[in-house]
């Protein structure tokens, strides 16, 4: 079996409301699918959604790494010859993890229908019985987020993730009052995605926090600046997590060096797809440190991909890829049972994709034989 043909299609997703985060607003959110056809009839769906301030890709220039140097360097190869492929990928172009795991998701969607196997099976099995996701709040006033955080403890949620990160003190305001109407037995963890920029911003926002009995805090400060995060580490008795800053595995190990955080949050587009996901976790894992597979807010293919390595790995204890519920049209039908995600125990991915709906959502589009 070996690659033959792929397919790039470049998506505008479309949003049921604005995304508000720290660094941007979000109206609809571009991602790049691909489809992978082998020389014997199979097809394997990919994703990437490119970050500028996060992994420093974007749309357009993903499409056309993709198109000329990613996808012509692995035609012809074997899909189960995933860290060859790897080698590969890395060998052809640094960096660009996002593009990279649109070809590790679709070479593990190709190997889960070689072998009629759910992913989870071939990369160890599921070790969670279950998975939740958070109800995540964009950034809005006090009081309106405090209303939502309300609304979804009536629609069953079983825990909050909060964005903020506009300005400490009132993010601090609105935590305050998110905790005060839903009560201190919602768990509620906070994003501030770089917000609070320094150490010293940031480590004022955390005591005035420490009342409020948080989950954790993810990604307080500027990504980089690990010296900052080990300092409010030791600084502050509310969990650290680290996002923007882990990206990759000599990231991860100079974080475990410095002590500098208690959890980190392994998103697929950020390190390069399924294989380095599992890889870092279980590094994460002899270093005590849990993890989280988060989100860059993609489709059914690439939230379904995270599942897939979250459900087999002890040390992933949380999720949140919620890209699906977000969009008023969506290409996959992963399936969402308020606060639990149910992956199919069919082949691969598990999922059905409608062509139609792609076509539908497609602003640009590519082949590559």
């Amino acid at each position: 079996m070996k690659i033959v043909k792929a397919d790039i299609y470049g998506i505008h997703l479309p949003l049921r409301s604005p995304f508000i985060i720290s660094y941007a607003t979000f109206h609809y959110m571009p991602s790049i699918i691909i489809k992978l056809e082998t020389d014997n009839g199979l097809i394997g769906w990919g994703e990437a959604v490119p970050d500028e301030h996060v992994t420093g890709e974007n749309f357009h220039g993903c499409i056309e790494i993709l198109r000329h140097l990613l996808l012509p360097a692995v035609m012809d190869k074997h899909p189960f010859q995933i860290e060859q492929i790897h080698h590969i990928m890395n060998q052809t172009i640094a960096s660009n993890p996002a593009a990279k795991a649109a070809i590790d998701i679709a070479c593990y969607d190709l190997m889960g229908k070689a072998l009629n196997q759910p992913i989870y099976e071939i990369i160890g099995g599921k070790y969670h019985n279950e998975l939740t996701y958070p109800k995540v709040l964009s950034i809005e006033e006090p009081d309106v987020m405090a209303q939502k955080a309300k609304e979804a403890v009536a629609q069953g949620f079983q825990s909050l993730k909060l964005k903020v990160g506009m300005d400490a003190m009132t993010d601090v305001k609105r935590i305050q009052a998110v905790r005060e109407a839903v009560g201190f037995d919602m768990p509620i963890r906070v994003d501030v995605n770089q917000g609070w920029h320094t150490y010293s911003t940031a480590v004022g926002a955390m005591r005035l926090l420490e009342p409020v009995q948080l989950s954790w805090v993810e990604q307080p400060i500027r990504m980089g600046d690990i010296d900052g995060l080990a300092a409010l580490k030791q600084q502050s008795i509310i969990p650290l997590m680290a996002d923007e800053s882990i990206q990759n595995g000599e990231q991860l190990i100079e974080m475990v060096k410095k002590d500098a955080v208690d959890k980190i949050n392994i998103k697929l587009m950020k390190c390069g797809g399924i294989s380095p996901a599992i890889h870092m976790a279980k590094a994460a894992e002899y270093a005590g440190i849990d993890c989280q597979i988060g989100s860059m807010v993609e489709s059914s293919i690439g939230s379904a991909a995270g599942y897939h390595a979250a459900i087999s790995r002890k040390n992933i204890t949380s999720t949140e890829l919620t890209g699906p519920l977000l969009f008023s049209k969506d290409i996959g039908n992963l399936q969402y049972d308020v606060p639990y995600v149910h992956l199919s125990e069919q082949p691969g991915l598990g999922l059905q994709i409608d062509e139609h709906i792609l076509e539908e959502l497609t602003v640009a589009k590519a082949t590559v034989k």
